[in-house]
């Protein structure tokens, strides 16, 4: 699908085709609307192929004035009401001297979004500002993912006072694979980032260079909280570990005494019940016996329990 936007006044307004100074929004495009972009739009193949590759990391490559700069944005996969699985996919802008187009192979909500106007003040025409506008709203959602993170893992971690079940073990290994997802992202973007900062890839002006730093600032931030929860997943992780051989302990505790208390009235009766002469053998010693030594054995393992 390809949407134009361009912003008038204060509102983006979805237009027919395109203008000079809009912003070409391109998501999960057919083949036809791919030739569409390199024949008629006349943008690089090559940077639309990169841009669709959901293999492709940060980036940023310059040809034929045209620039391409790829980052990771979050994305989250319900499975059900009570599993999230975050992982990341990449987008591609790329930044003509017209326009500036965005391509995604897959539908982004950050993308959809920004066409609803999540973005105060944005302005198409401003092609460098609102690639760094865009950029910071796909760090603040990279926050908003960790804190999602967060409140789940807060969530396990109460219930570790009971019995660990396998879904919350599959959920847990699931959030240590999304943040080493969210860790690899930052970090490239991090790096794409600070070659746009050198002003050698987008031409940076000193209205925007505030904003650069906040976007910076927030991926830099994104990463600590990265490197914090990774080590209390870890830890939650050993905790698991602690609770559930804990718990096998105790449960093959039980097994034991119950085989040993089992055992007791079996060997006094194996005895009583050998071909050969034991006193008191047709009385009503043997099942005393018994039931004394076994009343004994449970409570001298009771007492070694406690």
């Amino acid at each position: 699908m390809i949407k134009y936007l361009k912003t008038v006044g204060s509102k983006l307004e979805l237009l027919d085709k395109a203008a000079a100074g809009c912003w070409i929004s391109v998501t999960q495009p057919d083949q036809e609307e791919i030739d569409f972009l390199v024949a008629d739009m006349g943008l690089d193949a090559g940077f639309v192929r990169s841009s669709l590759d959901e293999e492709e990391s940060s980036h940023v490559e310059i040809e034929d004035e045209q620039t391409l700069i790829i980052v990771d944005t979050p994305a989250t996969d319900i499975q059900n009401s009570e599993t999230s699985l975050f992982y990341t996919m990449p987008i591609g802008m790329i930044i003509t001297d017209e326009y500036v187009i965005t391509i995604s192979s897959r539908e982004n909500k950050i993308i959809s979004e920004i066409e609803n106007g999540a973005i105060k003040n944005l302005q198409t025409n401003m092609k460098t500002r609102f690639v760094l506008q865009c950029l910071l709203k796909i760090t603040a959602k990279f926050l908003f993912s960790l804190k999602q993170i967060e409140k789940i893992s807060l969530g396990l971690e109460k219930q570790l006072q009971g019995a660990p079940k396998n879904e919350e073990l599959v959920q847990l290994l699931g959030l240590e694979k999304s943040i080493v997802y969210f860790s690899t992202s930052l970090k490239a973007n991090d790096v794409t980032l600070e070659k746009i900062n050198r002003g050698r890839v987008i031409k940076l002006y000193e209205e925007d260079q505030d904003l650069l730093d906040d976007v910076l600032i927030e991926v830099k931030q994104a990463i600590e909280m990265t490197s914090i929860y990774d080590s209390i997943l870890h830890g939650m992780v050993d905790a698991f570990a602690s609770v559930i051989s804990n718990n096998v302990n105790t449960v093959m505790w039980r097994l034991t005494v119950i085989t040993i208390i089992l055992a007791i009235p079996t060997i006094v009766f194996s005895f009583y019940g050998m071909n050969t002469e034991l006193p008191l053998a047709y009385t009503w010693f043997a099942t005393l016996a018994a039931v004394v030594l076994t009343v004994i054995v449970s409570i001298v393992l009771l007492k070694k329990k406690k």
